[in-house]
Order: structure tokens, then C-alpha cells, then sequence
């Protein structure tokens, strides 16, 4: 599986960011997908999730009312659409592929098998 993601950079507080991952060697009309994010010395944590069809979705409290997760399947990509960004959003982000359709309850790491190389998101004061 191969996904390459996009749409990062430098941007003011209170600014947009629409991030892309084209997805490619997955099912992925049958795929869970999501973000997650990694601060300098901070672990990697979950921002939103979206299932197969885009029925369900799930987020972080910290993202939660700012940020919005898409998806194309026809273009095979996922989107996060991140509003009202904050200095404490400045991290690289990853986009994700489960090797399952839904996504569960409670998020984990461990619930994705496929990742992207990340794409960087500096949000200044």
C-alpha cells in the first residue's frame, strides 16, 4: 500500500489547512482511514477516523468542532480539514489505512496497518 500525503505548511493561528492522502494498493471503497499526529517530543496520538463509506466518523476531544475528515472513494483519498488551527495542532501528520472497513469505538494506533511518511503542519501565534 502506498499513501502520500499533502496540503501541510506553515500557517497563523485561528488560519485553514486542508490536508490530502492519496491512497493506492488498498480496497479502498472497503477501507477505514485515518489521522493521527506527532508534536516534537510527544508520542503519535489519533485525530479523526472515518469508515469505509464515510457514515461514521470519529475524532480527538482536543479537534473536535474545528477539524473535519472526508473521503473520495471514486479518487481514493481521504481528507482532514482542520479550521480555527492552533500553535498546539503544529505537528506531522499521518494519514492511515485499517485492514478493516469500520472503525471501532475507541481508536487505536494499533487498528491501522497501512501509513503514510507524514506531512508537516506549523501553526504560528
Amino acid at each position: 500500500a502506498r499513501l502520500v500525503e499533502s496540503g501541510g505548511g506553515p500557517v497563523e493561528s485561528g488560519g485553514s489547512l486542508r490536508l490530502s492522502c492519496a491512497v493506492s494498493g488498498l480496497t479502498f471503497a472497503l477501507t477505514a482511514m485515518g489521522w493521527f499526529r506527532q508534536a516534537p517530543g510527544k508520542e503519535r496520538e489519533f485525530v479523526a477516523a472515518i469508515n469505509w463509506n464515510g457514515g461514521t466518523d470519529a475524532y480527538a476531544d482536543s479537534v473536535k468542532g474545528r477539524f473535519s475528515i472526508a473521503r473520495d472513494n471514486a479518487k481514493e483519498t481521504v481528507y482532514l480539514q482542520m479550521n480555527s488551527l492552533k500553535p498546539e495542532d503544529t505537528a506531522v501528520y499521518y494519514c492511515a489505512g485499517s485492514p478493516r472497513a469500520w472503525i471501532a469505538k475507541t481508536i487505536r494506533e494499533g487498528d491501522f496497518d497501512s501509513w503514510g511518511q507524514g506531512t508537516q503542519v506549523s501553526v504560528s501565534q
